[in-house]
């Protein structure tokens, strides 16, 4: 192992046995937390080639459990976002595309920081279960055409270490090392094609273009050595996804994008990865196609019924799917008002999280209990004419000590300016 840290340091290649040696050793034990952390800083500074990505995220697949989902007939495609607030794509992307006829197996994650989880929000729904063994998940697949399941822990625990460590040593912000923590873990997971919603701005970890463009092209030859199509949409990420952001409040948000009554900018995110999805899974034969077909699926309820299913499917009340007064719902609101007057020139994503998460709607560990009920929802976003004691917002919560705390945060997030400001566009490019 002292060989191979010196080679990287060096700014050689390692071969994929090389890295093969490095993660099998680490996994089993051979190879302590302190050379694994020197090679990782070594690959920090030195970088790695796309053979060198692609073997790295070959062996952290391989270093546990893989889902095989060649029962399932069809082309399978998955979708990952990189992580944002207000991100409920999910919710919506599923069942639209499944609707569709496209099958949708979907492992998802829950919310750490600032950043909202999918499991946590379909937990929002009472009764709806997450956890299933892999033919339970395959077979719902088969019989409904969609399922949503948290991800088996036996899946890529090179990953699980390896992230421990870059976490608490400074290397996360590696391209290598983040383009194969994101396809290992898709690709462990079936997946025969994968769009990935690659968020740029404020309230990502990406922070500009031009590393996200770097990180999808280097996923994309990843993809390709690994003979999977991969597709990715840079997105924005200044301000939040939607308005709505908490758990049973993005549910809700949701029910009503599938019902063709959802805010404009989170629609037209979903039509366009949902498009991808269907294009790459030979459903339509192009992107024009796909969104007319995803516009028809909401216009004439199917979207929504797919979501009605799939809420049955895994033990969901339908009763509340149906009837969205049944969330849950926080005892106490607050009406957040501007102390300014102007434009709204920018709102912050980052932010706006940091306050859902004061309020009780994220985690500030993993072990933090979560609020389904306590969140955010927006009434103004950038771009918006506000007089000095607007509402810019309701804050949702069940102590009344948490709005203090989320206030300081919301004071952070909005800066004002006399000249209406130029909004970035949503969708920044796409690139195959």
């Amino acid at each position: 192992m002292v060989e191979l840290i010196k080679k990287k340091r060096d700014g050689h290649i390692l071969t994929s046995d090389d890295i093969q040696s490095i993660i099998s050793g680490y996994i089993s034990g051979v190879i302590p937390d302190y050379q694994i952390a020197a090679w990782l800083m070594a690959v920090y500074f030195q970088g790695m080639n796309d053979d060198e990505t692609a073997a790295l995220t070959d062996a952290m697949m391989r270093s546990g459990d893989m889902i095989d989902l060649s029962d399932i007939p069809g082309i399978k495609v998955d979708k990952h976002s990189t992580g944002g607030v207000g991100d409920k794509t999910t919710l919506i992307l599923a069942p639209l595309v499944a609707a569709a006829g496209v099958p949708v197996a979907k492992m998802s994650g829950r919310g750490l920081g600032h950043t909202g989880g999918t499991l946590d929000k379909f937990e929002s729904i009472p009764g709806f279960q997450v956890d299933m063994t892999a033919d339970a998940f395959i077979d719902k697949v088969k019989s409904h055409g969609i399922a949503i399941c948290s991800q088996n822990t036996k899946l890529v625990p090179a990953d699980k270490k390896l992230y421990a460590l870059r976490d608490v040593t400074g290397t996360v912000d590696n391209i290598s090392l983040i383009a194969s923590s994101v396809m290992s873990k898709k690709l462990a997971c079936g997946a025969d094609a994968i769009v990935i919603d690659l968020k740029v701005g404020d309230g990502a970890f990406i922070k500009n273009i031009i590393d996200a463009e770097k990180l999808a092209h280097i996923m994309i030859s990843t993809a390709q050595k690994m003979n999977r199509k991969l597709i990715a949409v840079i997105t924005g990420m200044e301000e939040p996804l939607g308005l709505a952001v908490g758990n049973a409040l993005e549910v809700k948000e949701a029910i009503d994008t599938l019902k063709g009554k959802g805010p404009e900018d989170l629609t037209n995110l979903c039509l366009e990865l949902g498009s991808h999805m269907l294009t790459l899974a030979g459903r339509t034969q192009s992107h024009e196609e796909g969104i007319d077909l995803l516009k028809s699926l909401i216009e004439n309820g199917q979207a929504y019924e797919k979501f009605i299913e799939l809420c049955a499917s895994q033990g969901g009340d339908i009763e509340v799917a149906k009837n969205m007064d049944l969330l849950p719902k926080a005892s106490l609101t607050f009406e957040y008002k501007s102390k300014k007057e102007g434009y709204i020139s920018h709102l912050s994503a980052m932010d706006i999280g940091l306050a859902s998460v004061r309020l009780g709607a994220g985690r500030e560990t993993k072990e933090s209990p979560i609020d389904h009920s306590a969140g955010i929802v927006l009434t103004k976003k950038v771009g918006a004419w506000i007089q000095e004691g607007d509402t810019l917002a309701i804050l949702h919560a069940n102590e009344s000590s948490f709005f203090a705390k989320a206030e300081s945060y919301m004071d952070l997030a909005y800066t004002f300016s006399k000249t209406k400001p130029i909004k970035e566009p949503l969708i920044f490019k796409t690139i195959q």
